[in-house]
């Protein structure tokens, strides 16, 4: 029996090479990148723990993700809380969130840690994949899961600033004022109610939440 399973594994060989003509189906292999006879390479990039097999890119093995990660290494530094290797511009500038790299993307719902597309930490400190959040910003601008703001939007609020000065509410609403939750900086306040926003007196940001009725003020009622 064992005779006639090494005579067709021999056939087999025969039938299909692969790598070089060292390489024998019939026995166990020892991963490695090169072959040990005619020095053949199996791939340019070989890994030894995670016996990967890559063309060159770059690659590195990054003990504490515990798999390779596409380089080059001296570009990426390793964030023990958040548990994902992060472009060297953001080191001891980005918010850490523990383990945060083992939840999924927000908006694909894919994983994060394991993925080949770098990763956008937020201002926040969630996690989404680059391509995820460049399509995000064409219809929004805050995070989905906390509702901070995505990016710098001090910019955008001084001009949202112009546009409620030049457009005056009705003399019914003039009056009006509202309480609000701000989602940058979680503060509450009591503003003037705008149809076009409300900004925070904290925080001067508009990306605000109603969180109570309005009310009139006792010199207009």
């Amino acid at each position: 029996m064992a005779a006639t399973a090494r005579e067709d594994g021999a056939s087999g060989q025969e039938r299909v090479q692969r790598g070089c003509e060292h390489y024998d189906r019939g026995c166990l292999l020892k991963a490695q990148q090169t072959c040990e006879e005619c020095s053949t390479l199996f791939g340019e990039y070989y890994c030894d723990i995670c016996h990967l097999f890559d063309k060159d890119k770059k690659q590195y093995h990054c003990e504490n993700c515990g798999i390779c990660r596409i380089g080059p290494k001296e570009d990426f530094f390793h964030c023990l809380k958040c548990n994902l290797c992060l472009a060297m511009n953001l080191q001891g500038r980005h918010k850490c969130i523990e383990n945060v790299s083992r939840q999924n993307c927000p908006i694909c719902l894919e994983d994060i840690h394991t993925s080949r597309v770098v990763a956008h930490v937020l201002p926040c400190g969630h996690l989404l994949h680059r391509t995820c959040y460049e399509e995000m910003l064409k219809e929004g601008y805050r995070c989905p899961l906390c509702m901070h703001s995505a990016l710098d939007m001090t910019r955008y609020w001084r001009q949202l600033d112009d546009e409620v000065a030049q457009t005056p509410m009705p003399s019914e609403y003039q009056n009006m004022t509202v309480d609000i939750l701000c989602n940058d900086c979680n503060g509450r306040s009591t503003v003037q109610f705008h149809i076009l926003g409300m900004k925070c007196k904290i925080c001067e940001s508009y990306n605000t939440a109603q969180a109570g009725g309005r009310r009139i003020s006792l010199d207009q009622q």
